[in-house]
């Protein structure tokens, strides 16, 4: 008997052993993110990699989205960054980069072939050396209540001034025309301003004219551009500065507005808030004799890896998962309105996603315009256009006095604004 207990011992003993080795042999990394809405899905996406990679677990950990940028540098400089994390694009990562933070990823197997030039430059140094992996585009339009267009016998406008006629009519019917309003003041930067500039300064080739100084930020076009901010002032919430983001699109979803200024990110808080209207996107229109119109198409995300991981490797096929065509449906299918920016061909399987993309055909195509070049000094164009736009709003500058300042901000360090077109 006492045979048997001892063998029976020492049989407990290699199956412990054996359990223990296999825990150990699992990498357990972690993500971080400013996409706290997104765990779920996230997790989706996630075990499909570890089931296709059974060594390696990833944890999703996001961070309120205001608080991200702060709270990822303050992990970086005390050694308790993550694993992976969320990139913003152009400036902000750059800088993470050239402080260290980022491994620098030219040898990343699928990332060249995967991903356009014009897709690696937001997470790319500009000779072209690659620092994250490009993860999500989103597009920018007008969501709208399709019923009540229809009840009020309105047709999606064409152009802006035929925007602002739909407007006047709406509110003369007695609902807010557009829910926006200005109490995150970082919605009126992004989803109003940047949502409606491209139209008004010649999208991608006009925006470059800014960054060579081949134009002044006070010309024409961006003057048209506050003048537009100007012209939907009208039509905004009463009592609009105190309005949150959520309310203001809970004043669309209860149908007491006819449209919202959004993003497509924005698709599945819609749809699981189940308003009892149907809806529906399009694109905020140019002005009228503009032949080209264009559609704010973000590269909104890319994904780094800590330059101090002690799990690189794993950390990397992860990275290079994400230049396949399964993790491209993945992102799709479970995250609509987030869209892949590898060059995999995806069939979107959400109607309102489809409709957002659509509204690509036959638009040129520009990221925000603060992003690109003019986020690394002080005072950034971020902050300039976005206090403008309230500026405008609010009635305490005209068109012409934020376009003023927008240039007179930008010329204090921004070397193109100092020596511009005048």
């Amino acid at each position: 008997m006492k045979v048997k207990f001892a063998l029976l011992f020492v049989v407990m003993l290699a199956l412990l052993s054996t359990s223990a080795l296999a825990q150990d042999s699992v990498v357990q990394l972690t993500m971080g993110s400013w996409r706290v809405d997104d765990v779920a899905q996230m997790q989706v996406i996630l075990d499909a990699f570890s089931a296709a990679y059974p060594n390696v677990k990833i944890t999703f950990d996001p961070t309120n989205p205001p608080d991200y940028n702060a709270t990822l540098r303050t992990q970086l400089e005390g050694g308790t960054a993550p694993d992976l994390f969320y990139l913003r694009s152009y400036a902000t990562s750059r800088q993470l980069y050239e402080e260290g933070f980022l491994e620098p990823l030219g040898d990343l197997t699928g990332l060249m072939e995967n991903f356009t030039p014009e897709a690696r430059a937001p997470w790319a140094t500009d000779d072209g050396v690659p620092y994250g992996v490009p993860f999500i585009a989103v597009s920018h339009g007008i969501y709208y209540n399709v019923d009540l267009f229809n009840e009020l016998g309105l047709e999606i406008p064409t152009t802006w001034e035929g925007l602002i006629e739909v407007a006047q009519k709406i509110k003369d019917a007695g609902y807010t025309a557009f829910a926006n309003a200005s109490g995150d003041e970082w919605t009126i930067a992004e989803i109003v301003f940047m949502n409606l500039a491209p139209n008004f300064i010649g999208g991608f080739e006009g925006r470059q004219a800014y960054l060579k100084g081949e134009r002044c930020f006070n010309d024409e076009h961006a003057v048209a551009a506050f003048q537009a901010v100007a012209d939907i002032a009208p039509f905004l919430p009463e009592g609009q500065e105190a309005l949150t983001y959520y309310d203001s699109q809970q004043l669309f979803l209860l149908g007491e507005a006819a449209m919202w200024m959004g993003g497509s990110w924005d698709i599945p808080f819609f749809e699981s808030e189940e308003p009892e209207f149907a809806w529906s996107v399009f694109a905020v229109p140019a002005p009228e004799g503009q032949e080209q119109a264009y559609v704010t198409f973000h590269l909104d995300a890319g994904m780094g890896l800590n330059a101090a991981s002690t799990h690189k490797e794993e950390a990397k096929l992860f990275l290079e998962w994400m230049a396949t065509p399964e993790f491209a449906t993945l992102l799709a299918d479970n995250l609509p309105g987030f869209f892949p920016i590898s060059t995999n061909t995806v069939s979107l399987q959400n109607e309102h996603a489809n409709t957002f993309l659509s509204l690509n055909e036959g638009r040129g195509l520009d990221v925000r315009w603060a992003w690109e070049g003019l986020l690394a000094g002080q005072p950034d164009g971020y902050t300039l256009m976005q206090n403008g736009a309230l500026a405008v709003i609010a009635g305490t500058q005209t068109p012409q006095e934020a376009a003023d300042a927008l240039q007179d901000g930008l010329a204090q360090w921004f070397e193109p604004a100092q020596n511009c077109a005048k």
